[in-house]
């Protein structure tokens, strides 16, 4: 193990060693430091890449992460996925991603990352959820370690790496977050920011938790209408949210059905959840959703309908192409 590798590692939320570990590894700088810091913390890794076909020669960058994987000793698996032009392309190209990843797979989300989550979901109107934004663990096992040391890790670990030139385009908010918001939230505090606010992430997190444990004993059933009407509306707003996200009534980015699990899926939002709670305590019959979802209210309960499932087109409907390589001969399973 490198000097700096062990130091990273007392800052990361690994699973105990010898645990199986999917990681996604984009070929990127961030996620090879992800593969090379799993792999040193005695995790049992498969690394994944996804190829979303978006950019020339991105076929390429799996090799690379075979590369990577084959001398880290770690499995490899490539996968394929297709996305149409258009808006919210970066949403559903995530969306299409997560869908062939399983659900505990580890990301190479860093400390950096997560401050410009939190200014995101800040400028797009989350609450306290959104100022939590990424939760520590195994699943973002970097959320305490920088971008620059994940970088210097590769480097020092003699791994090639690419660079997505979609992290420079202004059309999306996090890379006018990275570039422009962040420098001069520095210039102005005289400091760095990101400590800061991966600080406020945590804080949040914690006061969220709380919130949530409070909403769950107060209103174990947020179906039961009379319950909510008469719980205190923070705490039935929680609950509404814990009942719509575990139903699937939350829209994706693009304003359709979340296809993320659980903690992954777009909260619902606050004017979506007063409206449940309108219907809680009577003020309307019904409402709707985002994602074509409705909310009644019948002898006293909630009930949720699904939307009518829509047929895909058959050009983003082709199913991934998968290919499985090995690691090097002595990679752990």
């Amino acid at each position: 193990m490198t000097d700096d590798a062990g130091r990273l590692l007392g800052r990361c939320t690994f699973p105990p060693a010898g645990a199986a570990l999917t990681c996604a590894v984009s070929g990127g700088p961030d996620s090879l430091a992800l593969l090379v810091l799993a792999t040193r913390a005695g995790c049992h890794v498969r690394a994944v890449h996804v190829d979303h076909g978006l950019r020339e020669g991105s076929a390429a960058e799996a090799e690379l992460v075979a590369e990577a994987a084959a001398r880290l000793g770690a499995a490899f698996r490539a996968e394929r996925v297709h996305v149409d032009p258009g808006p919210n392309l970066e949403a559903r190209a995530r969306a299409a991603r997560f869908a062939v990843l399983p659900s505990d797979v580890a990301t190479g989300h860093t400390m950096d990352d997560q401050a410009e989550t939190v200014l995101c979901n800040l400028l797009r109107g989350a609450g306290l959820d959104g100022l939590a934004a990424m939760k520590p663990g195994p699943r973002h096992p970097l959320l305490g370690i920088r971008r620059s040391e994940a970088r210097g890790l590769c480097e020092e670990s003699g791994l090639r790496w690419v660079e997505d030139p979609s992290n420079e385009d202004p059309r999306y908010l996090r890379n006018r977050v990275r570039h422009e918001l962040m420098p001069l939230c520095a210039d102005l505090a005289g400091r760095d920011p990101v400590p800061l606010l991966a600080r406020l992430a945590s804080l949040a997190a914690s006061d969220a938790e709380l919130l949530d444990a409070l909403a769950s004993e107060t209103v174990p059933d947020p179906s039961v209408a009379a319950d909510l009407a008469r719980t205190p509306a923070p705490l039935a707003g929680r609950a509404v949210r814990r009942w719509l996200r575990a139903l699937g009534a939350t829209p994706d980015a693009g304003g359709r059905p979340s296809v993320a699990r659980g903690p992954d899926r777009h909260p619902p939002s606050l004017a979506e959840v007063r409206r449940v709670l309108d219907v809680a305590s009577g003020g309307a019959v019904a409402t709707e959703l985002g994602g074509g979802w409705r909310v009644r209210r019948s002898k006293g309960r909630l009930i949720a309908t699904a939307p009518e499932p829509r047929p895909r087109r058959q050009a983003s409907a082709s199913g991934p192409r998968r290919a499985e390589g090995a690691g090097s001969a002595g990679r752990r399973h």
